[in-house]
């Protein structure tokens, strides 16, 4: 049976992983046994801990606690660390990985990344849950059935207000490229299938006298090989928090409202004015969904490969999106975006 190691405790760690792993143990008693054990060096700075989970400084002491071949990592650190942590994991002969969003922040992360699954024969099940829920099965079984006709365009509007974390020197996100597009960015390659970058829009946050560069708002635009466009808009300045993703097709369309936090997971579905609300608790199925995988799965089995492609070419969107950003215009609101041309 195999026992979660949490490493890193911050927003992720704590906040999300942790909590889907009690709600997972709840829906299924059998998912994994033993205490969590979890990775963090600041023990000043996080929240208590809950009983059943078990806190180290080091990785070397969580080994000690529990090797490898029982272990299923969730690494949880900010995306600038994850080849560090990565290197550092594999190298201690862990080898069942879930890694949050992005899988690396450029090109040569995402090189090293890869060099090291090979190296190691790592199965890496990059954090996903917006394409495992509920929600975006309905939404492929919509685009499936042809009930609507063909898909022809995906807009997906990500915005919250994210002030004190984009104003810290240290909070490991580069661009609001990486902060909430990886996951909407996912959900519509899993939708329309593969895709090329045709526009894209990065602004500064700018608060007072203060500025931080690139973590404003973000634009994504996308041309899918079926010919469906995609349009991704990320405000981490908005007023208040939105996750909804809109379907166009030749017959009607199809509003998908993801849950806006972990602190509902109530989600809405409406297609052509027909509403529907039910419960959709995605990173508690995804993570079942990923523990089952990690027992029954082997290595060489070619999903693996597969999977890690998929997210490997996200990466290599946003890189491109982030290309075309550097030395553009800054300052416009990604809803007035499609006005400012991006070469």
């Amino acid at each position: 049976m195999r026992q979660p190691l949490i490493v890193g405790l911050g927003r992720s760690g704590a906040g999300l992983h942790l909590r889907a792993l009690r709600a997972a143990l709840e829906r299924s008693p059998e998912a994994w046994r033993g205490p969590v054990v979890a990775v963090d060096p600041r023990p000043g700075e996080r929240a208590p801990m809950p009983d059943g989970v078990t806190v180290t400084p080091s990785l070397a002491r969580a080994r000690t606690l529990l090797p490898p071949e029982r272990a299923v990592v969730h690494v949880c650190t900010p995306p600038v660390t994850r080849l560090a942590v990565l290197t550092e994991l594999c190298a201690a002969g862990y080898r069942d990985l879930i890694v949050e969003k992005p899988l690396a922040t450029d090109a040569g992360q995402l090189a090293a990344v890869a060099a090291l699954r090979e190296r190691y024969g790592a199965r890496m099940a990059v954090m996903a849950h917006w394409p495992a829920s509920a929600l975006a099965g309905r939404l492929r079984g919509l685009i499936a059935s042809g009930a609507a006709g063909r898909l022809l365009r995906v807009d997906v509007t990500q915005h919250k207000p994210r002030f004190t974390r984009s104003l810290r020197t240290d909070d490991g996100h580069p661009t609001a490229f990486d902060v909430e597009l990886p996951h909407a960015l996912g959900l519509v390659l899993s939708l329309a299938g593969p895709a090329e970058t045709t526009g894209a829009l990065l602004t500064d946050l700018r608060l007072g006298q203060a500025v931080r560069p690139g973590l404003g708002s973000a634009l994504l635009e996308l041309r899918h090989a079926n010919g469906v466009r995609t349009r991704i808009s990320s405000d981490l300045t908005a007023p208040v928090r939105e996750r909804r993703a809109v379907l166009v097709f030749e017959r009607g369309t199809a509003v998908a409202h993801f849950a806006p936090s972990d602190a509902d997971d109530h989600v809405q579905l409406e297609v052509d004015g027909r509403r529907e609300v039910f419960r959709d608790d995605a990173l508690t199925s995804f993570l079942l969904g990923a523990y089952t995988r990690f027992t029954g799965v082997p290595a060489e089995d070619p999903s693996w490969a597969a999977d890690f492609a998929l997210h490997a070419d996200a990466v290599r969107l946003l890189l491109d999106a982030k290309r075309r950003c550097a030395g553009g215009p800054a300052g416009v609101h990604p809803e007035e975006a499609h006005r400012v041309p991006v070469l």
